[in-house]
């Protein structure tokens, strides 16, 4: 996938992405309203930042399913492809 396309991607996914500060200001808006214990603040942040990761990951793999099918919907070769063939000139070129 090119760099353009995951740079987009993982840009759009910057919005779906949790930091740490998040995570931390949530966690003390539900200890300010008693749904929350200080004791269980930190197993709280650490539950909340890897399932944002865990779904980040996931979301980056379907992405790339998606625009993977499209390339190939579309006829659009690959770097692998591109680079195959480049080779196989190159090899033609010194014959």
């Amino acid at each position: 996938m090119s760099n353009l396309i995951k740079k987009t991607i993982l840009a759009g996914l910057g919005a779906l992405s949790l930091s740490r500060e998040k995570a931390e200001k949530l966690a003390k808006d539900l200890i300010k309203r008693g749904e929350l214990t200080e004791k269980e603040e930190a197993k709280f942040i650490k539950n909340l930042i890897e399932r944002a990761e865990k779904s980040k990951v996931e979301m980056e793999k379907k992405i790339e399913k998606i625009v993977e099918k499209t390339l190939i919907k579309l006829n659009i070769p690959t770097r692998k492809e591109l680079d195959a063939l480049k080779a196989k000139i190159d090899k033609l070129s010194k014959k």
